[in-house]
């Protein structure tokens, strides 16, 4: 069986900055213009990127957010529960994966601007994530688990468990 220390060394993972490992896999030559963006694009983006995703046991995304809208594949090992607080503070937990159960699925969009954590429900995940307008670090805001809690109190707990 192949295990998480497999998929690291066979594509050449390397330790994400919020969390397992990672691997750009594509991105497009072409890009749209700022122009043709929505206001929150100060700069051009690639159309599209992906990249593979790996988390092992007891590591976890921490909360975060992006500009783009941002949709996980399932590939290997066992499901991924990401948890999505949407900007009316709704938090919704969807769970990757390949299984018979019911709320489990093989792909999971998180939608841009809303923030968003995941952590592995066995031993380790194998994913993919494609973005698109494609992802820029210039997009990417890590939460302060102080604000979050202040703006979404309610879900203090699961904050306090999902952010570094």
């Amino acid at each position: 069986m192949k295990d998480s220390k497999f998929w690291v060394k066979k594509i050449s993972l390397i330790p994400h900055p919020e969390g397992g490992f990672y691997k750009e896999v594509y991105r497009s030559a072409e890009a749209a213009s700022a122009e043709s963006l929505p206001e929150r694009f100060s700069t051009e983006r690639n159309y599209s990127t992906a990249i593979y995703y790996l988390l092992e046991s007891g590591d976890f995304s921490a909360f975060h957010r992006i500009k783009s809208d941002e949709i996980w594949h399932f590939y290997d090992g066992e499901p991924l529960n990401i948890y999505i607080i949407d900007n009316n503070g709704a938090l919704t937990i969807k769970t990757l994966g390949l299984s018979e159960k019911d709320n489990v699925y093989p792909q999971v969009i998180v939608p841009a601007t809303t923030w968003f954590a995941a952590k592995p429900v066995g031993s380790f995940t194998l994913a993919g994530c494609t973005v698109s307008p494609g992802f820029d670090f210039h997009d990417f805001e890590m939460a302060d688990n102080k604000s979050l809690k202040e703006k979404y109190p309610e879900h203090s707990e699961i904050i306090d468990k999902l952010t570094h």
